[in-house]
């Protein structure tokens, strides 16, 4: 399929979401909710839950695909090897959180600079919108500042944050070659963006405090992973 959406599906194009989940039985299905109906398929990836995600996903509407091994990223090309043995593929992917941290009904701006000026893949830029005060750690307001800047030196890009919520076009995410299976999945995709010459752009869009604890920043081994690995990212693509 072309991957210019304005020449086909430019009145209804076909946009799906994959949300990574671990333990998000309290937010997932607030997360779903807030989804647009002009989505067609929410596809949540329940990675290793041992509470009830499953479940309330199902419920709100989701398909629920199981990924035992854990990872941000192993759990993100679960749900892209789902998506690629569709019959009918998805025009556009957009990518969500499953902690109710980021405002789902936004992803109609996220998309927009897709349809209307055929951006390949836009950030939804969390240092561009409005914060909810404590919505983000120290370390990762640091982290997000450290890693665009390393980007902008490197890769000539103007990113300002490593967002989750973002959209791509499908042709485009498969052929970036995706491989990482954790911490550095968004900015390996930023990264090979910029390598492959996509044409992209950020969108601001608003952030407030996650329900229940983040995996991530929550943790102090979670912070010195997501970093290191960030950091070994950048270099390893140079």
């Amino acid at each position: 399929m072309s991957s210019n959406l304005a020449k086909q599906h430019i009145q209804h194009p076909i946009i799906d979401v994959l949300i990574p989940a671990y333990n998000e039985e309290g937010s997932i299905g607030k997360v779903i909710q807030d989804i647009p109906k002009s989505v067609r398929h929410v596809i949540v990836v329940n990675n290793n839950s041992k509470d009830n995600t499953r479940q309330v996903a199902e419920k709100a509407g989701a398909i629920v695909l199981d990924e035992p091994k854990m990872g941000y990223g192993k759990a993100c090309l679960t749900g892209m090897s789902y998506l690629a043995k569709l019959e009918v593929e998805p025009d556009i992917l957009v990518f969500l959180d499953g902690d109710y941290s980021d405002y789902p009904e936004q992803l109609l701006a996220v998309i927009d600079p897709i349809l209307k000026h055929d951006y390949d893949m836009v950030i939804g830029s969390r240092a561009r919108g409005i914060r909810e005060s404590g919505s983000m750690t120290l370390p990762q307001v640091f982290g997000n500042w450290l890693a665009t800047s390393l980007m902008s030196v490197f890769y000539k890009t103007d990113y300002t944050d490593l967002g989750p919520f973002r959209a791509i076009k499908w042709d485009k995410l498969k052929a970036l070659g995706m491989v990482d299976q954790n911490y550095g999945w968004t900015i390996e995709m930023q990264i090979k963006a910029a390598k492959a010459g996509l044409k992209t752009t950020e969108v601001p869009v608003d952030y407030r405090k996650r329900i229940g604890v983040s995996k991530v920043s929550g943790t102090i081994k979670g912070v010195i992973g997501a970093g290191y690995k960030i950091l070994w990212t950048i270099w390893r693509y140079k």
